[in-house]
């Protein structure tokens, strides 16, 4: 087994220090921006000055909420798709995903100044986001070697960036988990693992969450686990009975949707979902998950429903 490394001490989240996330960033900038964001990819825009202030807005919402809720603050870059398959979609090498992925680190490094020094929040750590070689909701992703090659070069362009830690959202097996968490020690972050689940809780190559969490953990350890990209009813449906799995979860980023992927997949329109309703199930979310610290939203969210989520309303 390849436990967390040793800067995982540095992480103030693994020791009760809470931390506001965003919210579903992609569909946020789509539906209520207007923003065209071809493959889902929302990374281009640090290639503008426009799109860095899009950027920057979105962000500085969330730090907001952040500091009336007392709480860390959690920035994860907008780098979901920016590797080198999608990349090459859009028309990005390998030189160009390295420079944006590290002006994404750079961005973030360049916020947390100024929300530490005008917004007096005493805790915000950069993340650079890591999304899975295949489609969000698919299977059949790599084996763990070929997803290690694959994510090192994101992983070391964060870290020679300076970033504190890497996050994997919405991985859907275990193998490119596996990978990604490989990948990073060699780079030298620390690194989180998020998986999606069905509605049945499962993922959607088949294991259960505890199955998932204990097959990761016996070969490649990341520092710590989130769920994300399902309602918290579905992921509630996955848990099962307590383990010692379940204190590795520290993170839920719900989606405000109770759709099914497939069906999200199919939507023209986008499904904000119902807020009440996403509180009240993320009340029982949290209920079985009592090492949670880390909270925010995913498709369909926004920072009204993350807000909400943090009883910042008022």
């Amino acid at each position: 087994m390849t436990g967390p490394g040793p800067q995982t001490r540095a992480l103030p989240q693994l020791h009760g220090t809470k931390f506001v996330t965003d919210g579903g960033m992609e569909t946020d900038l789509i539906f209520h921006h207007g923003v065209d964001l071809p493959d889902f990819a929302a990374f281009p825009l640090l290639d503008t000055a426009e799109g860095r202030g899009l950027l920057t807005q979105y962000y500085d919402g969330y730090a907001t909420i952040a500091q009336r809720a007392s709480a860390g603050l959690m920035l994860e870059a907008p780098t979901w798709r920016a590797n080198p398959d999608w990349g090459a979609r859009l028309g990005y090498g390998a030189a160009d995903l390295a420079r944006v992925n590290t002006a994404a680190v750079t961005l973030l490094a360049g916020l947390r100044e100024r929300y530490t020094a005008t917004l007096n929040i005493g805790t915000v750590l950069v993340s650079g986001m890591v999304g899975p070689r295949g489609d969000g909701y698919g299977t059949g992703g790599p084996d763990p070697q070929e997803a290690a090659r694959y994510h090192s070069p994101q992983l070391e362009a964060f870290a020679a960036a300076g970033a504190d830690l890497a996050t994997a959202l919405t991985l859907t097996d275990v193998p490119e988990a596996i990978g990604v968490v490989q990948a990073a020690r060699t780079a030298g972050l620390p690194v989180a693992i998020s998986f999606t689940v069905e509605t049945d809780g499962r993922l959607p190559s088949g294991p259960t969450i505890a199955d998932a969490i204990t097959t990761v953990d016996a070969t490649a350890a990341p520092d710590y686990y989130l769920i994300n990209c399902a309602h918290p009813t579905h992921i509630r449906a996955g848990l099962g009975p307590p383990g010692p799995w379940t204190d590795r979860i520290i993170g839920t980023r719900a989606n405000a949707s109770l759709k099914s992927h497939e069906e999200l997949d199919e939507a023209e329109d986008l499904d904000e979902g119902d807020i009440a309703t996403l509180v009240a199930a993320q009340a029982g979310l949290t209920a079985a998950l009592p090492a949670l610290t880390i909270l925010g939203g995913c498709c369909g969210t926004d920072q009204r429903h993350v807000a909400a989520l943090w009883d910042m309303t008022g």
